[in-house]
C-alpha cells in the first residue's frame, strides 16, 4: 500500500492489507461510543460489541506496528479503563504513560461535574526499545526559570503528564516555572477549525506526540482520520503518512486540506504558552452537522 495517501473505507479491512511491522507510529482517536452522530457512522453500540470491535482494530494496530513502534490512543472516560486493560493484557501493548489532556470549554453538564479532559494512552510494543525523542519536547525547569540554580540542566526537562490548555483558567494562573502541557482546544469558532468534523485535535498536541514518538521519514498512521489532523501534522513535520476514513464526505475534505499542506509549514495554534485562544476566523459558523452534534453531545453527557 502506497504511503502519503488517505484511503476511504473501513480501517479494519484496510489494515489487513498493510504488511506486518511496517508502521512506526499510530495515533488513534476512535469513536468514543457516546452517541455522537458522525456522517455515516452511528456511535452507539452496546458495551460488549464496542469492546469487541475495539479489540479487532487494535489487534491490527499491534500487527502493523514495527517491533519498536508506538501507539497513542485518545479516548473518553466511558471506556478508558476497559480499553487500557484490554490493550495491555489481551493484545500485548505496554503502557508507558497515561496522560491527562485538560481543557476548558467542555460540554456543560447539569447533573454531574462537567467533563474537561481526554485520556491519552502512550503504548509501545517493546518497553525496552521504542522511539522517544526527549530533546524534541523538553521544557525549561523551575530551577532554570525561577531559582537560577547552577545545578539545572541547560537543556531543560521532560514535561509532566498533565496537559493544561489555558493557563489563565487555573486558580492562580500558570507561571513559567510550571512544566505542564497545555494546548488550546479547537473550539467551533477558532481559525484552526476545519468546520466539517466535530472531533478535531489541536495541531500543537499532535505535533508533540509525533515529534517525541517518531523521526523524520518515519511512517505515521491514523486509522480514524476524522478531520485529517494527524496526517496534516505528520506531513508538516516531514514524516510519511497514511490514513483511513470511513466517510466519503470526510475523506474528500481531508484530501483538500492535505493538498493545501506543505512540508515544513508551521503548525496551527498559539506558539507562546501564555497566549490565549488562537484567532477566530471572520464569519466562522458551524455547519448544520456540527450544530446537530453539539446538541446531541449536550443531551448525552448531561
Amino acid at each position: 500500500m502506497k504511503r502519503n495517501l488517505l484511503h476511504q473505507g473501513d480501517c479494519v479491512a484496510g489494515m489487513t492489507e498493510l504488511p506486518a511491522g511496517s508502521v512506526d507510529l499510530v495515533f488513534a482517536d476512535p469513536p468514543f461510543n457516546i452517541g455522537y452522530k458522525y456522517d455515516v457512522y452511528e456511535d452507539r453500540k452496546n458495551a460488549d460489541e464496542y469492546l469487541s470491535w475495539s479489540r479487532t482494530w487494535a489487534d491490527q494496530v499491534h500487527r502493523v506496528l514495527k517491533p519498536n513502534g508506538t501507539f497513542w490512543l485518545a479516548i473518553g472516560d466511558d471506556f478508558a479503563a476497559e480499553l487500557k486493560v484490554l490493550f495491555q493484557r489481551d493484545i500485548g501493548f505496554s503502557c508507558r504513560s497515561w496522560v491527562i489532556w485538560y481543557y476548558t470549554f467542555g460540554v456543560n453538564c447539569t447533573k454531574k461535574f462537567s467533563r474537561s479532559h481526554t485520556h491519552l494512552f502512550h503504548f509501545v510494543k517493546n518497553p525496552e526499545a521504542f522511539t522517544f525523542n526527549t530533546e524534541a519536547i523538553k521544557v525549561p525547569s523551575a530551577r532554570q526559570l525561577v531559582y537560577q540554580d547552577s545545578r539545572a540542566k541547560a537543556g531543560g526537562r521532560l514535561p509532566d503528564d498533565t496537559w493544561i490548555l489555558r493557563p489563565q483558567d487555573l486558580p492562580s494562573g500558570l507561571t513559567p516555572d510550571e512544566d505542564t502541557w497545555y494546548f488550546p482546544r479547537v473550539c467551533g469558532t477558532f481559525k484552526e477549525r476545519a468546520g466539517f468534523h466535530g472531533c478535531q485535535m489541536p495541531e500543537r498536541l499532535l505535533g508533540r506526540i509525533i515529534e517525541v514518538s517518531s523521526n523524520p521519514g518515519d511512517l505515521v498512521f491514523d486509522p480514524f482520520a476524522g478531520s485529517g489532523g494527524t496526517l496534516i501534522v505528520a506531513k508538516k513535520l516531514g514524516r510519511e503518512w497514511l490514513g483511513f476514513e470511513f466517510s466519503e464526505n470526510y475523506a474528500a475534505r481531508i484530501r483538500e486540506r492535505l493538498d493545501a499542506t506543505v512540508v515544513g509549514q508551521a503548525l496551527d495554534g498559539a506558539d507562546d504558552p501564555l497566549t490565549s485562544a488562537p484567532s477566530t476566523k471572520n464569519g466562522k459558523r458551524l455547519d448544520e452537522k456540527e450544530k446537530e452534534n453539539k446538541k446531541r453531545r449536550r443531551f448525552v453527557r448531561r
